[in-house]
């Protein structure tokens, strides 16, 4: 079920600027329980929506894990994001026109701020588990620092406590590839269309890699042209111009570039000492963007946290594609919490 949660008050941003208001569109599945303790909040990647069940579906859903018989599921679409919440598109109420270029930049940090606010809304005190990939573990791991009182389970997936350089670098090669886009500097709707098509192939190459590519795109020897791997890199950048706008995918992708735990509180290491949550850490032994190398500094940070590395073929795609690898960690993570609560309570 989809919601709308309007925030009617200035709403300061990490860089001093402010939104004069926001709103956030969010959906829900199941129902909450009389303790309030079955709630998952799932945070999205980057050009997700807030409707799990469509992207995550392997995991969400029916029979499955996160199945809303047993779980109130909770997934907002992120502030910058297209689908409902306020955004670039959106209308500014201090000037009554859409904001376009003259949308104030955003952080990880102001994201979950937003989210903590909708939290409160909902009389939320307690988080069961709170999960997400890619930019959506860049969002958990910021809340449960943010937070710690309320999440009693942690999944990162595919995530980092800082993004990287080469992360970095991505992102502004597609940023580039919208601005090499002659629209790009019109204040219009459809800016930029044609430079984020690019930008997206530019991005695919990151999510997948050498091996997922010959595997999935290998063309016959005697061919010359039309090759498989150019319809697919085209074919995705359409895609995503037929549903996402240039405008959300510069500010999203400048914010996952703002990610770093450690700002303005001692460092990494101090910082991720502050979660309490019980934490699993997931790679994907195939990524190229957040390598398992990143994980393991969010594992050796964290206390009371397990690493795992999920074997894929499809590199950080992985963490969208191998959902029964990842059902099979979850259930086995919550199988071993019991036991050590069994165990603590037996013990004392």
């Amino acid at each position: 079920m989809y919601h709308i949660f309007n925030y009617k008050q200035k709403f300061q941003l990490e860089s001093g600027r402010f939104l004069p208001e926001f709103q956030l569109t969010y959906t829900t599945l199941g129902k909450l329980n009389a303790s309030k303790s079955n709630v998952v909040w799932i945070t999205h990647a980057l050009t997700a929506n807030s409707n799990p069940e469509e992207w995550w579906s392997g995991l969400v859903g029916e029979d499955k894990i996160f199945n809303p018989e047993k779980y109130f599921i909770i997934c907002a679409n992120v502030l910058g994001s297209p689908y409902g919440s306020t955004n670039p598109l959106s209308i500014n109420p201090d000037t009554g026109n859409k904001y376009y270029h003259n949308f104030p930049e955003i952080t990880i940090r102001d994201i979950v701020k937003a989210l903590d606010l909708l939290r409160q809304y909902l009389r939320i005190e307690k988080i069961h588990t709170l999960l997400g990939g890619s930019l959506g573990g860049q969002q958990a791991v910021e809340w449960a620092i943010q937070q710690p009182e309320f999440i009693q389970n942690l999944f990162l997936i595919a995530t980092n406590a800082q993004h990287s350089p080469w992360g970095i670098a991505f992102n502004e090669s597609q940023r580039l590839a919208i601005k090499a886009d002659r629209t790009w500097f019109s204040y219009s709707d459809d800016a930029g269309l044609k430079g984020m098509k690019a930008a997206r192939a530019i991005a695919l190459l990151s999510y997948r890699n050498y091996q997922t590519y010959k595997a999935t795109q290998q063309d016959e020897h005697e061919k010359v042209a039309d090759f498989k791997a150019v319809s697919y890199q085209n074919y995705q950048g359409e895609k995503l111009v037929n549903r996402f706008n240039a405008f959300s995918y510069w500010y999203l992708s400048k914010a996952m570039d703002s990610h770093n735990v450690g700002r303005i509180r001692g460092g990494i290491e101090a910082a991720l000492a502050r979660i309490k949550a019980n934490t699993l850490v997931v790679a994907i032994d195939s990524d190229l963007l957040f390598p398992v190398c990143e994980s393991k500094i969010l594992a050796e940070g964290i206390n009371n946290c397990q690493l795992s590395v999920v074997n894929s073929l499809y590199g950080h795609d992985g963490f969208l594609i191998e959902t029964q690898q990842l059902a099979t960690l979850f259930k086995n993570f919550y199988t071993t919490q019991q036991l050590k609560k069994e165990i603590y309570e037996y013990t004392n």
